[in-house]
């Protein structure tokens, strides 16, 4: 088993680019494939997006990530101190039936992390979100 990684970002979408770099170097300690390492910066990058985006009204924040990974599983938890946010039962469900070009823009980003992860699931504790998601570490 990896030691637990944990990393964090100011609210500020440069960081976006720390979050790649970071899942990267997690990914080559740990042996990870090359889909886990998609699957996995994808969802983080998605997540981190809409919390920059939409958890504040003004000012830098922080957002706490802690990344831990075994034979079987990757497990990541991410914590903010922004408005309360469930994406499981507050994030509207995008309708994947109509053609591409007809859908609204945006909408989509929770839908994917919820296709790419084994589970995920939301608390708020103390003030802050904490989304935990769970993945399986095969390819």
């Amino acid at each position: 088993m990896s030691p637990r990684h944990d990393f964090t970002i100011e609210t500020d979408p440069g960081q976006l680019e720390r979050i790649a770099a970071v899942v990267k170097e997690i990914g080559e300690q740990d042996n990870w494939s090359p889909g886990l390492v998609f699957r996995i910066n994808l969802s983080l990058e998605e997540l981190g997006l809409n919390i920059i985006n939409y958890g504040h009204d003004e000012g830098i924040h922080e957002i706490q990530f802690t990344v831990t990974s075994n034979d079987d599983t990757v497990t990541i938890e991410i914590s903010d101190d922004g408005r309360p946010f469930d994406p499981l039962n507050d994030a509207p469900v995008p309708d994947v039936s109509t053609a591409l070009e007809d859908r609204p823009v945006g909408g989509l980003g929770i839908h994917l992390v919820r296709s790419m992860m084994d589970e995920l699931s939301y608390r708020r504790a103390s003030g802050r979100n904490h989304i935990t998601m769970v993945t399986r570490n095969t390819e």
